[in-house]
């Protein structure tokens, strides 16, 4: 039997099909056992700036008739970037130079908002008539503790805070999950074009414009061809790039199930 005869035969067949499944399945169960990751970043817009002025006239914010001089509105997007949904999950947004006021949160894409956890409820509740703490003031100006039912994945969470700078510095606010099986980073927000960050983009139309162009070289005959398609995928690599992105994550959650 000559080799193109053997690949041809029914035992190739059946023996490529088999190793084709068990890499497809060692594949499938790598994904998705692979650690979960969140990811969040965070944009702040001053909304109030007091100011005296002892000519033109003064600017005051006040905040339960305490003056605040840098208020800010401040949203945190956390997004689940893996391939697993996960139960249950807690999230903690703290800040050491910002006091945190008022909030709101929701799961984006749903009428679903976020509550705090029991235990954060029970550390802040005061009875009727009584005053808080000075320690639950402080807590609650400095922390939140989130319980999140179901975050599947690709979906996303938005914390908005109304805050109080404590300095001339722009606040900072972190957010921090603790479950099993998640690692939680920070990112800085990027630009999208089709849903795909540019810096993705560009780099995979890069990749699709080298293959296209190696292709080219190789078997174009005309002149006009080969000078003119190059030309447009550097000027549209964004678009060959976004599209190959978005097809790589619909090919990676259908192995994911």
């Amino acid at each position: 039997m000559d080799i193109s005869t053997f690949f041809e035969s029914k035992i190739f067949i059946s023996i490529a099909s088999l190793l084709g499944g068990i890499i497809v399945t060692i594949i499938t169960q790598h994904l998705l056992n692979r650690r979960g990751l969140f990811t969040y970043h965070v944009f702040h817009n001053r909304v109030g700036l007091s100011t005296e002025d002892a000519i033109y006239g003064s600017v005051k914010v006040t905040w339960n008739e305490n003056p605040v001089a840098h208020l800010y509105l401040s949203t945190i997007e956390l997004t689940n970037q893996s391939m697993k949904d996960f139960e249950s999950v807690v999230v903690r947004a703290f800040s050491n130079n910002t006091k945190l006021l008022s909030q709101r949160t929701e799961i984006v894409g749903t009428t679903r908002l976020i509550d705090f956890t029991e235990e954060f409820k029970n550390i802040i509740a005061v009875a009727a008539g009584n005053e808080p703490t000075e320690a639950q003031f402080h807590l609650f100006s400095s922390q939140r503790e989130y319980f999140v039912p179901t975050i599947n994945r690709g979906q996303m969470l938005r914390f908005q805070f109304l805050n109080a700078a404590i300095s001339e510095d722009q606040p900072e606010i972190w957010l921090d999950v603790l479950h099993k099986g998640v690692k939680c980073k920070f990112r800085v927000a990027r630009n999208l074009f089709l849903g795909v960050p540019q810096p993705e983009a560009v780099l995979a139309g890069t990749l699709v414009g080298f293959v296209a162009v190696s292709f080219v070289i190789a078997y174009a005959e005309s002149v006009p061809f080969a000078a003119i398609l190059p030309f447009f995928l550097g000027w549209l690599v964004l678009l060959p790039g976004a599209f190959t992105v978005r097809a790589f994550r619909k090919v990676r959650d259908w192995f994911a199930g």
